[in-house]
């Protein structure tokens, strides 16, 4: 993010005027701001020179100003060896200079290497399961090519230095480990600082110390575990916005630290609205995560904000954003993607805490499908494109594409939530946070698909490969019609694909019917097969049909139209004929049949795979077949069967 005042001003105004889609974190910015000189990265998951220990502890001792565009300072790591070793990696940029590396008061060697690494020798080999630690004395001038460490001026002209690291910035101002499988169990973060600053960052509070020689040291401290991306700080001349948050089950405090200039009551009021916020997110996800420390703000140049541990960065303070930060407490912090490929777990998550924030607390029911209408059409603007980023398009700029890691992967869950009704949904999200497995700890989508499936009793699969890995969306053209003697109403309804990549899209569907006299029903049409049939009863003449009538799943461009050549007749017979078991291990039948039919059943990609006629309840066997989806045809029917 380039941190200069005309562009958070763009970002700031451009961000008012599209709120639906651009000024939640980096949505707009990232897509905006291009980055054509970065620096090639090997894995941006994980670097194999680190795997070999566990960061236990770590001791930031910094000394910072932020008119100057500089670090200096020790950061001592203690780790575990997972295996013997007689050297250890850390990430750092290769334009900061180690000093010196001390261990058990000796100085060890070290080597600085191009990849952003730093080698250090050890005077003999290390054991596994051994605890250990060293201190790493370093200076420089941090890179601003990836923004992660900027020190610049606000509007005002004041100085501030902040830190944003996400994705893969924490190496270009500190030596850590970056890979996406440990996190720092506790942080110790001393900043020496001009007496006139004020530090923000993770944590607790421990002191503010004022050293005598024109300088001050602030001391946090965090003791939930955290990776390295979500360590930050804040420096500037902030005013103090400080209180208490009180929930139903928690207390603790909420500080914020402002730009003098933003210290308003229109700031105030939009911070006071966060414990409504709190209160509700607790009510639908579960405690606050960090409520042994802290929740709070702090100020930076960005446009949007930043979801820093216990103390969110912010560029402004819309309730759309202090929303969508504050469930990244939950979701992206104390759950956290196991992988950047699994993103949207972080801000899909967050996305749907906008949704919560604004259907419960500030919209209306009317704005609220509005809101949603426009982030539908925001996710069909393009017919392809997949929630999951596969490793072949993983780079910055499809880590945060707005449209699929926050859009689409936020409504997906909105969908899930249509699935499971609204109470086992915010049930399931409870206990999804609190499992002892993912509990500050990393998450990745199969985690997540396995747990859904395993707490609901559901197998969402199929759902996951079409929604999450698969891309596009469907569009429904539905036909009904209702027999003007036994009020009896029918329906057939068909889908296309935006994407072949997808061959059916399997949902339960809503459907809204009003009558002539005021009369209202709604029904579920479990949408399995293409051109399908449905029967409902219904008490009253029917006048209009709504389909999607709450924008419950997304779609676009369905019709829904009467079509007077349907008949009940005609439905009840379809209606009759049914496929089971369906996922199956070794055979299925088709019942209803009132006589033999011949089938054919084809794979997925369509190559025919096996073909004969059926009996009456007699049984297709497909013991042979290897486990997948294949369709089965029959009577104009296409009907897809999944063998397990």
């Amino acid at each position: 993010m380039k941190k200069n005042y005309l562009l958070f001003i763009i970002l700031f105004s451009f961000n008012l005027f599209f709120s639906q889609k651009f000024n939640i974190d980096r949505k707009g910015i990232v897509e905006s701001e291009k980055r054509t000189n970065l620096k090639s990265i090997l894995d941006v998951n994980v670097n194999p020179n680190t795997l070999n220990y566990n960061l236990k502890y770590v001791r930031l001792e910094l000394d910072l100003d932020p008119t100057q565009q500089y670090i200096s300072g020790t950061v001592t790591s203690h780790f575990k060896m997972l295996q013997n070793t007689s050297d250890i990696y850390f990430d750092l940029a290769d334009n900061l200079i180690v000093s010196n590396v001390k261990y058990h008061g000796q100085d060890l060697t070290f080597q600085q290497l191009s990849t952003d690494e730093i080698k250090i020798n050890f005077p003999a080999t290390l054991t596994a399961q051994t605890t250990d630690s060293l201190s790493i004395t370093y200076n420089g001038v941090p890179s601003i090519v990836e923004n992660a460490f900027v020190a610049t001026t606000t509007s005002a002209g004041d100085p501030i230095l902040a830190t944003l690291s996400e994705p893969f910035g924490a190496k270009q101002w500190w030596p850590t480990k970056q890979s996406m499988n440990d996190k720092i169990e506790k942080l110790d973060i001393k900043i020496s600082t001009p007496a006139q600053y004020t530090v923000g960052s993770n944590g607790k509070l421990i002191s503010e110390t004022i050293l005598g020689n024109g300088k001050k040291l602030t001391y946090w401290q965090t003791k939930y575990p955290i990776p390295a991306y979500l360590f930050a700080l804040g420096i500037s001349n902030y005013t103090k916005l400080n209180s208490t948050i009180t929930t139903t089950n928690s207390s603790f405090p909420f500080l914020n630290y402002v730009y003098p200039s933003w210290a308003t009551s229109d700031t105030q009021e939009n911070l006071d609205w966060t414990a409504t916020n709190m209160q509700t997110f607790e009510d639908h996800f579960g405690l606050y995560p960090y409520r042994n420390e802290k929740y709070g703000h702090m100020q930076f140049n960005w446009g949007g904000g930043m979801e820093h541990a216990t103390m969110t960065s912010m560029g402004y303070y819309g309730l759309d954003l202090i929303a969508h930060e504050l469930a990244h407490q939950w979701f992206g912090d104390k759950l956290t993607c196991g992988t950047w490929n699994d993103i949207w777990l972080n801000e899909g998550f967050a996305t749907m805490g906008e949704y919560v924030a604004f259907e419960k607390l500030l919209m209306t029911p009317v704005q609220f499908q509005s809101y949603l209408q426009g982030e539908m059409d925001y996710i069909t603007s393009d017919p392809g494109g997949s929630v999951y980023i596969p490793d072949s398009d993983l780079n910055f700029y499809r880590i945060f594409n707005a449209r699929l890691t926050y859009t689409k992967g936020g409504y997906v869950l909105r969908m899930i939530k249509w699935i499971l009704g609204d109470d086992q949904f915010y049930a399931m999200l409870k206990a999804y946070q609190n499992n002892p497995a993912f509990a500050y700890n990393y998450v990745k989508t199969h985690d997540f698909q396995g747990f859904l499936s395993s707490y609901t009793g559901r197998d969402f699969t199929e759902f996951f490969k079409d929604w999450i890995y698969g891309e596009g969306y469907p569009s429904y053209q539905i036909k009904w019609n209702q027999n003007t003697t036994s009020k009896k109403l029918t329906f057939q309804v068909g889908q296309t694909r935006s994407s072949s990549a997808v061959s059916f899209f399997e949902l339960p569907l809503p459907i809204k019917v009003s009558g002539s006299g005021g009369q209202t029903a709604y029904f579920v049409l479990d949408h399995t097969s293409n051109n399908q049939y449905f029967t409902q009863d219904v008490a009253f003449d029917v006048t209009n049909v709504v389909f999607n009538y709450e924008n419950q799943i997304i779609t676009k461009e369905s019709t829904v139209v009467r079509d007077n050549s349907l008949t009940v007749n005609d439905i009840d017979s379809k209606d009759k004929l049914n496929v089971y078991p369906n996922p199956t291990k070794s055979f299925v039948k088709i019942s209803g049949l009132e006589k033999s039919v011949d089938y054919e059943i084809y794979s997925i990609e369509g190559k025919l795979i096996k073909k004969g006629i059926t009996e009456k309840d007699s049984e297709i066997n497909i013991s042979s077949f290897v486990k997948g989806t294949y369709i089965l045809k029959f009577n104009n029917q296409s009907i897809k069967i999944l063998k397990e």
